[in-house]
Parts: C-alpha cells; sequence; structure tokens
C-alpha cells in the first residue's frame, strides 16, 4: 500500500505542476508599463495613404502609422477634410464610445457597468499614446492604416458617420465608416461603404509580401481591461474562432500575423472577464490575429486584422458586427436565443466564455460547481462564505468515498502478514507472485485502488476549482473578508515591497494565504498519516515535504483557491477524526471475530526412575 500511496501523491505532483508549467509556458508573465494619458506627440512615420496637401498634414496627435508599408497610389481630396482633431462621445445605458475623425477611428469604449479603479473599464487599452481600434488600412493587414481627418456626421445619439473622397489612379471614391450603437447590448455595427460612382470599376491594392486586397479593418492594440502582468495569475490573451458549429483555439505570434484561412462566424480575443468578438458578413474575408506589440508602452498587443478581398465593382457595402463587453453567460447567450436587437440566432458566443484552455474536458465538473457556488451566493451574498458551503457539500458527497478508503486501509493493514507471506514465498517468481496476490485480494474481497481512489478523485476537483477561480465573472473584485481578502479572483496581499523583487522568485509581495495553507496542510498530514507512514521514512518525508512544495506553486494562485483548499484541509480532518473513530470499533470487531488460536503444550517427559 505504501508504494502505491506514494506513486499517487508523486502522480499528483507531477499532474498539477506539469498545469503550471503549461499555464506560464503559453502565457508567461510581463510586466505592463502603462501611461493611460494620450501623448501630443505628432506621427510622422510612412505615410501610405497620403492626405493632401501632403507638405502641411502630419496626421493627427496620438494617431499611430503600425507598421511600415511602401507608398500607396492612394491621394485625399484636399477640399474635403478639416485641419484639426475632432473628438465625438456617444453614450448608452452600458457603455461610453469616445471616437475621432482621424481616420474615423474609435480611442475608447468604456463599460459603465464594471469598474476598473476609480474609472470604468475600457476595452480598448491604450499605451503611451492613445490607441485607435477599428482602423482601415488600404492593401493588407500590413499596411499602415489611414491617418486623415474625416468629415463626420450625426446621424442620431447613437449612429454616427466619417467620410472622405480618395484618389486613385485618375479616378475617385468616397470611403464611408458608419457605426451603430445599441441602446441595449454591447454589441454594435459598422458598415464600411466604398463608391466609386462611375469614377472607378474596382479597388485593388498590394502590400509587400501580401496578396491583393481592398482594405483591412483592425482591432488593436490591445483589449482591455488594464492589468499587471499578462500570465495565469492576472490576466491571459486566447483566440478563437468559430466556424461550421465548432470552436477552434488559436494562437497569435509575436512575430508575423497568424493567417485564419476559413471562413468563420465569429472570431474572438478574450481575457479573464472581457472579450472581444468580430462578427463579419458572408464576405470571404481573411481574418489574422497578431501579437505584435508595435505600439510604445505596451510590452504585448492583442489584434485582429480583418482583411477584404479586391472589389470587381464601383460600389460595396460590408457589414461588421462587433461585441465589447464582460465574458459572461449572462451577456453572450442571448445571441443564441434570438433575444437580442440584431436577430441573433444559435451563434453560440457563449462558447467564448466556456473555452477553458487546456483543460477544456473539465467544463462539465466546472459548470456545476459554478451553479452550485451561484446557487449558495443567492443563500448568502457572500461569495467567501459560498466557497467553504460548496467545499463542505463536496466533502459530504465524497464521505462515503473517503470512508470507504479508509476502510480499505484498515483492510490492508490486517492481509498484511499474508501478503508478506506471499511476497517472501515467491520473491523468485514475480509472474506466482503476482497471481497469489490477486487470489488473495479477490478472496477477501479487496480492491488495492479503494486506498489511493478519493486522493485522485480531488485532482480534478482542483483543477476545475482552479479553472472557476481564475475565470468565474462574479468573483472579479468580490470581496470576503474586509481589510484583508479584497478580491477572490487574485491573490491577497498584506504588504507590497515592489519594485523590489525577491531573487529567484520574482515575488514582490507578501500574502498570508499560503502560510496558512502550509499549516493546514502538515496539520492535515499528521491527522491523516497511517502508523505505517508514521514508521516510513521516505513516506514522512513526503507527507511534510510535499505541502512545501505547494507553497512556492500556489504562492500566486487566487486567493479563492486558497481558501477552497484551506477549508478542504481543514473539513477533511475533522472527517478523518470521525472516520478514525469509526475504523477503531470495526477493527476491535474484526479482531473478536478472528478465531482464537489453539495453543498446544508438549507434554512433559516423565523422569527415569
Amino acid at each position: 500500500m505504501e508504494k502505491r500511496t506514494l506513486l499517487a501523491v508523486v502522480l499528483s505532483i507531477i499532474t498539477i505542476s506539469g498545469f503550471y508549467f503549461f499555464q506560464y509556458t503559453f502565457f508567461p508573465p510581463k510586466d505592463i508599463v502603462e501611461t493611460r494619458s494620450p501623448s501630443t506627440e505628432q506621427d510622422s512615420g510612412p505615410r501610405p495613404v497620403d492626405a493632401a496637401p501632403p507638405a502641411q498634414d502630419t496626421g493627427p496627435a496620438g494617431a499611430s502609422g503600425l507598421y511600415s508599408a511602401p507608398e500607396s497610389a492612394v491621394a485625399g481630396d484636399a477640399e474635403e477634410f478639416p485641419q484639426t482633431e475632432q473628438f465625438t462621445v456617444i453614450e448608452t445605458p452600458l457603455i461610453i464610445a469616445r471616437l475621432t475623425n482621424a481616420g474615423g477611428d474609435v480611442v475608447s469604449f468604456k463599460l459603465k457597468e464594471h469598474g476598473d479603479g476609480a474609472d470604468y473599464v475600457d476595452m480598448i487599452l491604450s499605451g503611451t499614446r492613445e490607441a485607435r481600434a477599428f482602423t482601415i488600412a488600404f492593401g493588407g493587414a500590413n499596411a499602415a492604416p489611414v491617418n486623415s481627418f474625416f468629415n463626420s456626421r450625426r446621424i442620431s445619439d447613437t449612429i454616427i458617420e466619417y467620410y472622405r473622397d480618395f484618389s486613385v489612379n485618375g479616378g475617385s471614391f468616397r470611403l464611408t465608416k458608419r457605426y451603430t450603437f445599441d441602446m441595449n447590448e454591447y454589441m454594435f455595427q459598422l458598415e464600411v461603404n466604398i463608391d466609386g460612382g462611375n469614377s472607378i470599376s474596382s479597388l485593388n491594392f498590394a502590400s509587400a509580401g501580401e496578396a491583393p486586397a481592398a482594405y483591412t479593418l483592425a482591432f488593436g492594440p490591445q483589449i482591455g481591461p488594464s492589468f499587471d502582468k499578462l500570465d495565469g495569475n492576472y490576466d491571459y490573451r486566447r483566440y478563437m474562432t468559430f466556424s461550421d458549429g465548432k470552436l477552434k483555439e488559436e494562437k497569435a505570434n509575436a512575430n508575423q500575423n497568424t493567417v485564419v484561412s476559413s471562413r468563420v462566424s465569429w472570431a474572438a480575443i478574450t481575457g479573464k472577464y472581457f472579450a472581444f468578438i468580430a462578427i463579419p458578413d458572408a464576405t470571404l474575408y481573411e481574418l489574422a490575429f497578431s501579437a505584435r506589440p508595435a505600439e510604445p508602452g505596451l510590452e504585448t498587443a492583442s489584434r485582429l486584422f480583418i482583411t477584404r478581398p479586391p472589389l470587381t465593382a464601383s460600389r460595396s457595402t460590408d457589414t461588421f458586427r462587433f461585441y465589447l463587453g464582460p465574458k459572461t453567460q449572462k451577456a453572450l447567450a442571448i445571441y443564441d436565443s434570438g433575444n437580442n436587437d440584431f436577430g441573433y440566432m444559435d451563434f453560440h458566443l457563449e462558447q467564448a466564455a466556456n473555452a477553458s484552455g487546456f483543460w477544456g474536458i473539465l467544463n462539465p465538473l466546472e459548470s456545476l460547481l459554478k451553479w452550485l457556488l451561484n446557487l449558495f451566493y443567492h443563500l448568502i451574498p457572500n461569495y467567501g462564505v459560498a466557497i467553504i458551503l460548496v467545499t463542505l457539500l463536496v466533502k459530504l458527497v465524497l464521505f462515503p468515498l473517503t470512508k470507504k478508503g479508509s476502510e480499505g486501509t484498515l483492510r490492508m493493514q490486517t492481509m498484511a502478514p499474508k501478503i508478506k507471506e506471499i511476497q517472501t514465498k515467491y520473491k523468485d517468481n514475480p509472474q506466482k507472485m503476482n497471481t497469489e496476490l490477486a487470489g488473495l485480494y479477490k478472496k477477501e474481497g479487496y480492491s488495492p485502488l479503494s486506498g489511493c481512489l478519493p486522493m485522485l478523485i480531488q485532482l480534478p476537483i482542483f483543477l476545475a476549482m482552479y479553472n472557476l477561480f481564475n475565470n468565474h465573472f462574479e468573483l472579479r473584485g468580490a470581496m470576503f473578508i474586509p481589510g484583508w481578502i479584497p478580491d477572490l479572483s487574485v491573490p491577497e496581499t498584506v504588504l507590497s515591497f515592489a519594485p523590489f523583487k525577491i531573487p529567484i522568485l520574482g515575488w514582490s509581495e507578501l500574502h498570508i494565504l499560503p502560510f496558512v495553507y502550509v499549516g493546514s496542510q502538515l496539520l492535515y498530514s499528521k491527522v491523516t498519516q497511517t502508523p505505517d507512514q508514521a514508521n516510513n521514512a521516505q513516506m514522512k518525508m513526503m507527507l511534510y515535504v510535499m505541502p512545501l512544495i505547494f507553497f512556492f506553486v500556489l504562492y500566486n494562485v487566487p486567493s479563492g483557491l486558497l481558501v477552497y483548499w484551506i477549508m478542504s484541509n481543514i473539513l477533511t480532518m475533522l472527517q478523518q477524526l470521525v472516520i478514525n473513530r469509526l475504523m477503531a470499533v470495526k477493527k476491535a470487531a474484526l479482531a473478536a471475530a478472528q478465531p482464537e488460536k489453539k495453543v498446544i503444550v508438549p507434554p512433559k517427559k516423565r523422569k527415569k526412575r
């Protein structure tokens, strides 16, 4: 039994350590330097779309030529654009959008129902200068976005148009971007209209190293809100597409664009709690994800490019819909039911919230735990208390299995002399020894796995809990104990000594819960160890060294997870004390049931007379 228990412990450590290895390998920690105030720096980068008059126009303040590209044959009409940058704010009950006439782009998209410090969550994250999202570039994804000033026309409280005339190869066309925001949803519509009238019959630009294209619509440089680190502890970015009823996780490269060649129903960039989802129309666009920063003040970026194939007609209107909001079932499920203002049915946007990375197989278990967590929260509106109640329920459900495991351990102890006898008798014949042991187990009605099974079942529950506490939207900012654990979704901090970092470990904050966990784990090991484990030096070392190993592994996990594990240890100790009493009674009964062995006393020898 000792070897099997040790093997189970080692496998648990390897599995969980492998989990964190993958988390940190694919989502490595990176500190982000943020400056939210916009810059007044003029853009002096390459100008693939050269607005007239070229001598005076150096682009709007804060505009960024993101990529170097060869000069285009497009030129702006000198009579059609204003000389200064102008901003427009559109507000609905849910969002505040700020747009600029520089390219007709969106520079801010704030969610009024979700806070980020003293401000609202901004879904468009800026670097050292103001970001520009939903840019248009003539050509492919590597072409520089249009920097020119557009005319604007406010159609209503929620609809605004930006338009500008361009000339190309002796002809001209008008580019119009029309934004329609919704009063009830986080989704909005963007129509891109190109009208060449009788002047041009097609539109086709070629960027270096790219296939010909009409234009590229781009979102970037990074989805919000602001974050401290881009890793599994604080935030992460996932890229996904949905087509033919299947969700596919994509990868974004920091060196080159990751092209999605197939037609998709939607594409998304998601963080821990918020999502950007693009829904193109039926045109066969080329989509590409990119993690190239190329933005001052951002060490990492998350971009989506939607490239329109060349136009073969003088007029075209492309319709895109974008969701920028919370990554919750409640907000996304309406696009399955048809209960939305866009008439969508069975669009499966909620799958962007369900994606669980490497542990997607645990989604059903995670969903059950989430349902239980929300149920207890409705009874007692404190998620910390809800976590404790979920832990208690899990322990009650697993109690029969845990009790059976303890009974199996006791049974193994009573069988130990017979097992040792077989091992000694057939030590030179392993095959015969295994056959005899199997026969013994069958005769006694004992399963060798019964003692290890409860330990192995705990592992998927732990992993599902980790995913739940790291992704469940309602835990964002959920307070447990005021002044100590203000947010169950991140590590609790009692002292910060940043910018100093502990060498090798890289820690700059003091967390108390990991120390409480170690104490509870040591007590748990003391209470649950069996007599043979207490006398085994290797097993004893494992029981006391493992908590120290997990202390370093779990130091920066969400505090909700440690609350769960600490309570799990405490409840397991109480559970084990109850089981120990029951086992003592059962052990006494087994001893009493054993037939008494008759002691044969040899007859005394008679003395010869």
